[in-house]
């Protein structure tokens, strides 16, 4: 594979995908560990897929915010390197597929040249930042949380503190109380306020999740002022990093460890970090995006809309008034968030015809047109129907939500993605009357992860499979009851019933049967099913559960031909844990070599971090050389001085706890970056001695 001129203006890009491109060319000689180098790929948003020798590739779009050039680009590089479909995500990124993996410096390198990145989109880094869709012409907001996204967005991209972490790290952004980010299912979530005082700040959330373990974020603050909210973020960051668990995948998450120590220790140690951040304060620049600029007034002459009847439904279920009076946000509704780059190429003409230049991907996988001008609507609607895209019911019963599942995920048990296309046509041909429900939502995941968001759903599925004898055949476990209940409270679903996947329409056919029939007027579905008791829809369901009168079909997952299989590999979803030596070693030379060149840049923050991680990495790497398993940064560093200081073997200082943990009590100064530089240096070197020692001394070490 031949090295390319990314051509590119910023060099810190630049080099980050030049190193990439070395990576993929060492990696392909044999000469990195596959382990170490999927650990790389990920961070620069490169996933392995199902299928063998091809890669999905996630673009990271920061609040979901795209213009109708970017759209056009990533339509270019889809068609030139992928399969030609991009796919919007519940975390308001794109995904393409099949992708060549020697391909991938090249496709980001053309990118970043209209602004857009892969870095940190999966792995154990920071992901996408993430804000409600109509955050900046939201009625309800007190402010607009876009710049403040974005700051937290740049902040956080390439800081050394969220680079390697035990897992993700997941944040979201609320435009008002109603939370339609769901901020209570992140591991930070930040809502606007204003105080008394008439200043800026947030609510603040901490260690929310879904999953096969599910979590309610307590509050961390109910106002925080807004110039604290990165340092604040900052602080949980290098708790979570030195803290949270590292061998244990599925416990790696900042919410189970709040579970352990609790939220007041939680933010004890948060507050014993604040001395060694860089920036005390962070004053966000409000102004930092450009204001969406709405198309210039012009006459729009009378028409009828192609189909009145759709066209009025539409404008019911898929716009509303903006804000900004006079002006409208319209959703486009997406099927599964796929488009085709030729559909996804006409719907960026069309933004760029009626809209303003900043299109949102929504949680829930469409798009929304921002500034639309209220005699502009027909022609905007006539114009998505003669490219398909104009079907109504936004955010509605009828429009599901799902993960790629089986399609392309390693992870994914069962079909959610024809189980979606089922339901949708269950409910708008069956249940017309429910596309201008927006109470009960339907969210269906892969696999128990959610990242189909199914335990916020007042109507979840996740992806399983059930046991008929010798057979196994595909199921959908269903959940009920969860979702929003405002300024941060939220409702965690309930495992309700697991029925074959085939049964799911007659399933949901029930449900909204059984609550048209039996709810209070003007029940909400989730205050119903809490009436009712769980019990009661067991009851309702079970003769679905029934697996005496399996038919063949039932052995066929949706969208698919052959008989079922589970085949479930290695997820790549939350990163994976590397534990070799000679790797370990490699690494803590290599943030070694970061450390360096930050120093050279005066960024002493950074060198100050990369320092630390050296010597974090160095010492984990001798304590895995005797077999010491270590969970935690913190367990490394007392484990290290058990096991080498304190039995004599390493005598270079005599308190290597004391050492490490001078990062959090000084402030990042010139003079204690360059002297935390060399005491990592130093320790670097001797346990290179070591090492060699070790395996001179023991020929069985390697």
């Amino acid at each position: 594979m031949k090295s390319f001129q990314t051509e590119l203006e910023n060099p810190i890009v630049e080099q980050d995908i030049i190193e990439l491109e070395k990576k993929i060319r060492l990696f392909k000689e044999g000469k990195i560990d596959s382990e170490k180098f999927r650990s790389l790929r990920l961070a620069r948003g490169v996933y392995g897929q199902r299928q063998e020798g091809v890669q999905m590739i996630r673009i990271k779009l920061p609040f979901g915010k795209v213009t109708p050039d970017q759209l056009i680009k990533i339509c270019d590089v889809a068609d030139e390197y992928s399969s030609g479909v991009l796919h919007a995500t519940t975390r308001q990124d794109i995904q393409i597929h099949f992708v060549k993996l020697e391909q991938t410096p090249e496709l980001w390198a053309k990118l970043e040249q209209s602004d857009i990145t892969l870095r940190e989109a999966c792995g154990n880094t920071v992901r996408n930042i993430t804000a409600s869709d109509i955050a900046g012409i939201d009625p309800d907001e007190p402010f607009d949380v876009s710049p403040y996204a974005d700051a937290m967005f740049r902040y956080f991209l390439r800081n050394p503190v969220c680079q390697e972490m035990g897992r993700k790290f997941k944040i979201a952004f609320s435009s008002s109380d109603k939370d339609t980010a769901l901020t209570f299912m992140h591991d930070l979530g930040f809502i606007p306020k204003i105080n008394e005082k008439g200043e800026r700040g947030f609510k603040v959330l901490i260690g929310g999740g879904l999953g096969a373990q599910s979590f309610l974020a307590p509050t961390a603050y109910e106002f925080l002022q807004e110039d604290l909210i990165i340092p604040f973020t900052e602080g949980v960051l290098r708790v979570f990093d030195k803290y949270g668990e590292r061998t244990r995948r599925h416990k790696a998450r900042i919410k189970y460890l709040l579970n352990d120590i609790g939220l007041e220790k939680l933010m004890q140690l948060v507050a014993e970090e604040q001395k060694a951040l860089k920036s005390k304060t962070f004053k966000i620049d409000r102004n930092a995006l450009p204001e969406p600029l709405p198309k210039p007034e012009k006459q729009f002459a009378k028409i009828k809309p192609v189909d009145e009847k759709q066209y009025q439904t539409w404008l019911a279920t898929n716009v509303f008034e903006q804000k900004q009076k006079e002006f409208y946000g319209v959703y486009v509704k997406v099927l599964l968030g796929n488009l085709k780059t030729a559909k996804a190429r006409e719907l960026a003409e069309v933004a760029r015809e009626f809209a303003a230049d900043d299109i949102r991907i929504t949680i829930n996988q469409n798009y929304l047109f921002k500034f639309v001008r209220k005699e502009a609507l027909p022609h905007l609607f006539n114009a998505l129907h003669k490219i398909g895209l104009s079907e109504p019911g936004f955010n509605s019963t009828a429009d599901i939500t799902a993960c790629p599942g089986t399609d392309t995920c390693n992870l994914g048990i069962s079909s959610s993605t024809g189980t979606a296309i089922e339901l949708e046509n269950v409910i708008k041909t069956e249940f017309p009357e429910f596309l201008h429900n927006k109470d009960i939502d339907i969210k269906i995941s892969g696999c128990m992860n959610s990242c189909g968001q199914h335990m916020a759903a007042s109507i979840g599925f996740q992806g399983s499979s059930l046991k008929s004898g010798a057979l196994v055949l595909p199921s959908l476990q269903l959940v009920l009851g969860g979702g929003a209940a405002g300024n941060g409270v939220g409702l965690i679903a309930e495992k309700v019933i697991k029925v074959p996947s085939k049964r799911g329409p007659q399933l949901v056919r029930n449900l909204l049967n059984d609550y048209k029939t039996n709810a209070l007027e003007n029940e909400k579905f989730n205050d119903y099913f809490r009436r009712q008791g769980k019990n009661y829809f067991y009851e309702l369901l079970k003769p679905l559960a029934d697996l005496s009168n399996l038919t063949q079909e039932d052995f066929i997952d949706w969208g698919h031909t052959e008989s079922y299989k589970t085949a479930v590999g290695v997820g790549e979803c939350a990163g994976v844990m590397i534990d070799l030596v000679a790797t370990l070693i490699y690494e803590a030379e290599e943030k070694y070599e970061w450390a360096t060149k930050a120093l050279e840049n005066k960024q002493y923050a950074d060198a100050i971090y990369h320092s630390y991680a050296t010597l974090v990495s160095g010492a984990k790497a001798m304590l895995l050389g005797k077999q010491v398993q270590c969970n935690t940064h913190n367990k490394i560093i007392s484990d290290f001085q058990e096991n080498f200081v304190a039995t004599g073997e390493y005598t270079a200082v005599t308190d290597f706890t004391a050492l490490v943990n001078q990062i959090q009590k000084n402030e990042p100064t010139k003079e204690f970056a360059e002297n935390y530089f060399a005491e990592a240096g130093n320790f670097l070197k001797d346990i290179n001695e070591l090492r060699n020692k070790q395996i001179a001394e023991s020929p069985s070490v390697s």
